[in-house]
């Protein structure tokens, strides 16, 4: 799409002055560096403790799918809190696949390597491609010249210059709501569709954007063919039309979870949103990242994920260190935005960079 030149629009703030967060101390004011920070005693990974935590996510996640079945035939109504609880474990496993690509879960890169890719079967994306997608964004973090976030966020100028039509649209697609169709297709079909382009396109040209390197083409395909060969198996074993009926809520809903805490952990009031130039690294990472406070049960579902200014100042700390190593560091975590649960849609208002005011903001009210 090319936008033509045009004047930034003014912006309105979905919150009223009684609302608005405090102004917290900037990483840039109170000189805080990463040498400040006790990581390194946090960084070990323990193989016990790894091992641990895939068996208490993968069997039970095996045993409801026995469960799903069996209450799809004997007891429907139980199907809705079974697929529920599924939902929440699928959405463990994207997390300790996480972990994976960070090579933090277990010791050996080797075994981190192998669980992620058995890993990524079960989340249904090929994790390799992902994980390298991932550490570009925690390189970048705050640059939003350099990394849109999950939404691929336009700057205030780029919005000005579309149609009202195209406004609407850009608007729409960035909801909250829509994160279950697009978690289903970021999950279920875009791997898929992935794999397909890239090798047309190598067939064509002989290049493709879809991979970046042979091992990554190599890990899309063996993904695909394992994901695949687990969708017909599953469909042979219970039935297509039962098997989809399943395994479709529960990859848009993981997917619409992991998705939701990645965008309202950059995305949200106040959020650092420099340009390449002048931008700082610890800025990112402590102006850049929110800390979700979350229910504890909701805490072991995410593995943690919500201690993220602690995950982004290093990703080689395991989930299961990240608490302590925030409660050790805390008197240094000032500056860092703490959200709630209801603060998460306020967040998705924030879907344009400003890059004059270096920060995010919302869109304009419609004129009347």
């Amino acid at each position: 799409m090319t936008h033509g030149p045009a004047t930034a629009p003014v912006l309105s703030s979905p919150l009223p002055p009684a609302q608005t967060p405090p102004a917290k101390p900037s990483a840039h004011a109170t000189g805080i560096t990463r040498a400040d920070f006790e990581l390194k005693p946090f960084m070990t990974p323990s193989n016990w403790i790894a091992s641990w935590q895939i068996l208490n996510t993968l069997v039970p996640l095996g045993l409801l799918w026995w469960v799903a079945v069996w209450s799809l035939q004997q007891a429907p109504l139980l199907l809705l809190p079974v697929i529920a609880l599924m939902v929440l474990l699928l959405a463990r496993c994207f997390s300790l696949m996480h972990d994976c690509g960070h090579n933090a879960l277990f010791r050996s890169r080797r075994v981190n390597r192998a669980v992620g890719f058995l890993l990524g079967i079960v989340c249904g994306i090929p994790q390799l491609p992902w994980s390298r997608g991932h550490a570009f964004h925690h390189r970048h973090n705050g640059n939003w010249e350099r990394y849109q976030g999950p939404s691929a966020l336009i700057t205030t100028e780029a919005y000005g210059a579309l149609s009202p039509s195209q406004q609407r649209w850009y608007g729409r697609i960035r909801q909250p709501l829509m994160l279950f169709p697009g978690g289903f297709f970021y999950l279920v079909i875009k791997p898929r569709v992935a794999l397909l382009l890239g090798l047309l396109d190598v067939a064509r040209q002989g290049s493709t954007r879809h991979w970046h390197s042979p091992e990554e083409c190599r890990d899309l395909a063996l993904n695909n063919l394992a994901v695949v060969g687990l969708w017909v198996g599953m469909g042979w074993w219970i039935g297509a039309g039962p098997f989809w009926l399943i395994y479709s809520p529960v990859m848009a809903c993981a997917a619409a979870i992991f998705i939701c805490i990645f965008f309202v952990q950059h995305n949200f009031p106040g959020s650092y949103a420099h340009a390449s130039e002048g931008w700082s690294e610890m800025a990112g990472c402590l102006e850049g990242t929110s800390d979700l406070d979350l229910p504890a049960l909701f805490n072991w579902f995410s593995a943690d994920i919500g201690c993220h200014a602690i995950h982004h100042l290093s990703s080689a700390i395991p989930n299961y260190r990240l608490r302590a190593c925030q409660q050790r560091n805390q008197h240094l975590l000032n500056g860092v935005r703490r959200l709630r649960l209801g603060d998460i849609p306020i967040c998705f208002d924030y879907i344009l960079w400003d890059p004059a005011a270096k920060r995010l903001a919302t869109v304009p009210a419609p004129a009347r």
